[in-house]
């Protein structure tokens, strides 16, 4: 069908043919009944025009009497519209049947402010830049390139990643292990179908954790075990116990925690991977985020061949891109290569390429500082405002990434109270229990405190101050008076 506000020549050409194929003395009246059902369909959408009757009676072999009749007589019905020399057009007649398309998208409801975590600032997305690359991509493009790509990416993008990988983050980034995806979603369920495929059936998760690789996971057949965590992150002696081979770990700033696992507990974790002839997958979401301490290198770095890296551009450029990359142990390498070519062919070339010029120009960089910058305020920010808000509360895992944890006096509570008069209020929140079974216990302290997991990075500092006073008097409620 042809798309809404283009030229429906071939289209009606096919839905007519019936038509035409009817005797003499009947054709005009088959013809304008051809043409009231494929607009009452929906096969013809508003605003889609029709071909000339000149052309419509030549692609027909039929007089153009008939079809200027027909035109004129949809046109009396309201089925088309005409005007002198802008042609003939489906008309109103035809929305109720060819309802717009749904737009499905996971977005929150609406709130006037919403702390959940896992939404960069969309705003601070590069357009001018990204379309001064983009430009200069389309301009030099050679043609060949517009082709199927290497299952893996284009060479170019990958070669720019391993250098800005192995420059940032620490990574042994070889190229030629570097598979460009959508987003580590595609990395994990990529990797999910690979060790399903080797006979694994489970894999470990961190516990609290992020809830989505569960089911990117089951999608690939594989079973999630929770692993419990500590003050210097997964326990390895759980671990060595689970009986599982692969685990999905965030070990630079634990998601949601912000734990950044320990030395000795990074090391425990590698020398199991080595036991077990298993693997660690890093998923290293918010890597390039780092305020008040140094970078910690990326764990892959420290054995590639027992540890698959994952990252994406979702947080520092913009999750609709769907751009990430994972870089492979040899072992699993042409296994992950072929799955990617047997699920999509490869990621868009245009995009590969305009992202290769935005890193490779410096782009790329520029706008990690501009947003390292503008997170660092809004973190300032919400930690000053909870504490002026909140006397008494704790944060934590701060020294990074996009959100924080804040652990609000018992008074506050109960949680679900707590949550319940908040989202009354129009704030919308996300608890530690909420990210994992083991996060329950994380959660509900012995003193009843309430803690919450608060992204800070798609407010601006005004909306953060505004939205935790709105949380303050929501709260307040629930303690018998306002609170400061």
């Amino acid at each position: 069908m042809a798309p809404s506000g283009t030229n429906a020549r071939t289209v009606a050409w096919e839905l007519l043919l019936p038509a035409v194929a009817a005797p003499q003395r009947g054709r005009g009246r088959a013809l304008q009944s051809a043409l009231r059902d494929a607009v009452r369909s929906g096969r013809l959408t508003a605003g889609t025009r029709l071909p000339s009757s000149r052309e419509l009676a030549a692609d027909l072999r039929v007089s153009r009497g008939l079809v200027t009749e027909a035109y004129e007589q949809l046109t009396a019905e309201g089925y088309l519209r005409s005007g002198r020399g802008a042609g003939t057009w489906v008309g109103g007649a035809a929305r109720a049947a060819a309802l717009p398309a749904r737009d499905l998208a996971p977005r929150a409801p609406v709130a006037s402010a919403d702390f959940r975590p896992g939404t960069p600032d969309l705003s601070l997305f590069p357009r001018t830049a990204w379309a001064a690359a983009h430009k200069a991509v389309l301009a030099r493009l050679p043609h060949h390139v517009l082709g199927y790509p290497d299952p893996r990416g284009l060479p170019e993008l990958r070669t720019a990643l391993a250098a800005l990988l192995a420059r940032r983050r620490g990574v042994a980034a070889d190229p030629e292990r570097l598979i460009v995806c959508s987003g580590v979603a595609q990395a994990m369920t990529l990797l999910g179908f690979v060790l399903h495929g080797r006979g694994l059936r489970t894999v470990g998760l961190e516990d609290p954790g992020s809830p989505e690789h569960t089911a990117l996971f089951a999608s690939a057949g594989l079973g999630a075990v929770p692993l419990p965590l500590d003050e210097s992150g997964l326990d390895s002696s759980q671990l060595g116990r689970s009986g599982v081979r692969a685990v999905v770990t965030t070990p630079a700033h634990q998601f949601p925690t912000g734990i950044a696992y320990s030395a000795q507990r990074r090391a425990e974790l590698l020398d199991w991977a080595r036991s077990v002839a298993g693997f660690v997958v890093e998923d290293d979401y918010d890597g390039d985020f780092r305020y008040d301490r140094a970078p910690v290198g990326a764990l892959q770095g420290l054995d590639p061949e027992r540890v698959v890296y994952t990252g994406s551009v979702s947080k520092s450029l913009a999750p609709g891109l769907r751009l990430g990359w994972l870089v492979a142990p040899r072992e699993l390498l042409d296994e992950l290569v072929e799955r990617k070519r047997t699920m999509d062919l490869g990621n868009p070339a245009l995009d590969q390429a305009v992202l290769a010029d935005f890193v490779q120009g410096g782009g790329y960089d520029r706008q990690l500082r501009r947003c390292q910058r503008a997170y660092r305020e809004r973190r300032d920010t919400l930690v000053a405002a909870l504490a002026e808000h909140f006397p008494g509360t704790e944060v934590s895992g701060i020294a990074a990434g996009l959100h924080i944890i804040a652990r609000l006096p018992a008074r506050y509570g109960p949680e679900d109270a707590c949550v319940r008069r908040a989202a009354g209020a129009g704030v919308a929140l996300r608890t530690l229990a909420e990210c994992g079974a083991a996060g329950r216990g994380w959660s509900e302290a012995a003193d009843g405190s309430v803690r919450l997991v608060m992204g800070y990075a798609q407010l601006t500092p005004g909306e953060i101050v505004r939205g935790v006073r709105t949380l303050a008097g929501a709260a307040g409620r629930g303690t018998g008076g306002a609170v400061r």
